[in-house]
């Protein structure tokens, strides 16, 4: 079956501007019922109705619970200016504002509440679990720490340059120029690949959101150069093996490539404090197979519909 969704905006007081989001409701959905609601968080680049709305979101409200994606902050059609800023510590603070949202709800158990979230978005989810304790249960699909990345391959390993660039750019734009808009990806995967590009993420990245297979409005895969210095002192795991008690389902394929997901899931599950951990490593599974291939996304789904199930 296939339960009914609806558009939502909310903000948290003081805020500024509205989060857009989309509420995915259970099949058999009664207003006067209590069910255990679960935050989705969406990658880098994406939006609310691509991955973490469109596949996860979807099954987990087929599985009995109320679903909120939403856009990031300055993305989609989220508020927020500048536009296009992917701001680390923001996009934790949205998830917080997204649970501010659903404890709002008469539906919403407040007292069962989880987190998932794909690809950067897990690495947010992560962090935000670590510091806000009304997230119950938290589970990570192909999750990649945003921080790691910008110091590394992201900056072609060179950090300090890259906060240099960023830093000049800054200023220039604060004196009146137009801000700089870096898409993360090549315009296709042919153009990729006669540019020199073989990773694997960077050019399934492409085919995901290039093309008609996971291609929507929202999704920009753009970013605000001058605005990314944050990510590079961000660290999604930071002190995870003090804060991160919660329970934990990592999924992350066995194919490694150069996001670095699978070296972030083995690491952030070696490192959490949880005693109740659960590391799914999907075999001949890609980092862009976990968005929307039938069968690995289907694993993922099932082993995220049990956890949730036991811990909600």
């Amino acid at each position: 079956m296939t339960g009914r969704t609806e558009q939502v905006r909310f903000r948290s007081p003081g805020m500024a501007w509205d989060l857009a989001g989309v509420l995915h409701l259970p099949a058999d959905f009664d207003e006067d019922g209590s069910y255990p609601a679960i935050v989705s968080v969406h990658p880098i680049g994406s939006c609310k109705e691509q991955t973490a709305g469109n596949v996860y979101a979807k099954a987990l409200a087929e599985a009995g619970h109320v679903v909120l994606v939403f856009d990031a902050s300055f993305q989609g059609e989220s508020g927020g200016q500048p536009r296009l800023v992917e701001d680390p510590a923001q996009r934790v603070e949205d998830i917080r504002v997204a649970i501010d949202h659903l404890v709002t709800l008469p539906y919403v158990d407040a007292d069962r509440i989880g987190g998932i979230g794909v690809c950067g978005g897990g690495g947010y989810v992560i962090s935000a679990t670590m510091t806000d304790r009304r997230i119950k249960a938290v589970t990570s699909i192909t999750g990649v720490n945003f921080g790691r990345l910008s110091r590394e391959s992201f900056s072609q390993y060179a950090p300090i340059a890259v906060l240099e660039q960023m830093a000049a750019q800054r200023t220039t734009e604060a004196r009146g120029e137009d801000a700089r808009v870096d898409d993360f990806l090549p315009e296709s995967v042919e153009a990729g690949k006669k540019a020199g590009v073989d990773d694997i993420d960077m050019l399934e990245a492409t085919d995901y959101y290039k093309t008609d297979r996971g291609r929507t409005p929202g999704g920009a895969t753009s970013a605000t150069f001058s605005r990314r210095a944050a990510a590079v002192g961000w660290d999604a795991f930071f002190d995870a093996e003090l804060l991160l008690t919660r329970p934990l389902l990592v999924v992350i394929g066995d194919k490694p490539g150069g996001f670095g997901a699978y070296r972030d899931g083995q690491e952030i599950y070696g490192r959490a404090a949880s005693e109740d951990k659960r590391l799914l490593v999907l075999p001949d599974t890609s980092h862009y197979d976990l968005y929307d291939q039938p069968e690995p996304t289907g694993k993922a789904i099932e082993a995220a519909a049990e956890f949730f199930g036991t811990h909600l």
